[in-house]
């Protein structure tokens, strides 16, 4: 068992409960996306038992902190949202670095991995003109209601493993992250199994795309990776609207976002 997987997991599911927040971004910056993506598409494989050891205490750590850090981090942005957006910003940008590195842009970029790049940032950075709004959670549970919660976990799921794209916010245009959140909040336990069903199928199906991309086109598919956190950037960036003093504080989590992803870069692709 890979236990040190477990403050990885933490990092990914805090992140995960976000709206505009990839935890698939944070894995990239841990530098285990690539085993990630390899260990979930192994789990049918004769090597099933290597890869439970790797996903156990990643899972730990995830499902720990979509229930004992969502709501810190639902209060850090209902009070001081613009703040918390700077610190993930400082994340997002400081991940590039070790993205450009392992994409080996330098030596392997040519000009339709450029294109690849901006296609990659269009297709995130259009999610900024989204402000999707939901009322209350979803009180009376039928059958097709559950069919949307588990459509939902998988679109949600196969959006939370792509670097730069939200399940969370995939979960906001579904209409359905309002009931999602209050379900873990509240422990309600049938909704909470079916999306989770979906969000397992979901990782499941969608790593095994990724893998092959990664495996027969690496350097493209690590370009519209680039460019696909680019993109985040547009969605995450809340703007300057609390005056001097929290353009101040803005500026500090924004440096403090830089300092822990240089630091995480550091210690995890031990540069």
């Amino acid at each position: 068992m890979e236990w040190k997987n477990i403050y990885r997991g933490l990092a990914m599911g805090a992140t995960d409960v976000v709206p505009g927040i990839s935890g698939g971004t944070i894995a990239v910056l841990l530098g285990i996306y690539d085993q990630l993506i390899q260990s979930l598409n192994g789990l049918f494989s004769k090597d099933w038992k290597k890869h439970l050891g790797f996903l156990i205490p990643l899972g730990i750590g995830i499902v720990a902190a979509i229930f004992l850090l969502a709501s810190v981090i639902e209060w850090l942005f209902e009070h001081h949202p613009q703040q918390t957006q700077f610190f993930f910003l400082g994340l997002i940008l400081g991940v590039l670095p070790y993205l450009f590195h392992k994409a080996n842009a330098k030596t392997d970029f040519t000009a339709k991995h450029y294109v690849y790049l901006v296609i990659g940032f269009i297709v995130v950075s259009i999610m900024a003109f989204f402000n999707p709004t939901e009322g209350q959670a979803i009180e009376n549970m039928t059958p097709a209601t559950y069919l949307l919660l588990f459509v939902s976990g998988f679109i949600g799921s196969s959006a939370m493993i792509i670097p730069g794209i939200s399940g969370s916010f995939m979960l906001l245009l579904l209409g359905v992250y309002t009931t999602v959140i209050s379900a873990i909040s509240n422990l309600y336990f049938d909704i909470i199994i079916v999306t989770g069903l979906g969000i397992a199928i979901g990782f499941i199906v969608m790593s095994k795309i990724i893998a092959y991309f990664l495996r027969n086109h690496y350097t493209s598919t690590y370009a519209v990776i680039i460019g696909l956190v680019i993109g985040a950037v547009v969605v995450v960036y809340p703007g300057f609207s609390d005056g001097v003093l929290g353009l101040i504080i803005s500026v500090i989590t924004f440096g403090l976002g830089l300092f822990v992803a240089y630091i995480l870069g550091r210690v995890e692709y031990k540069q």
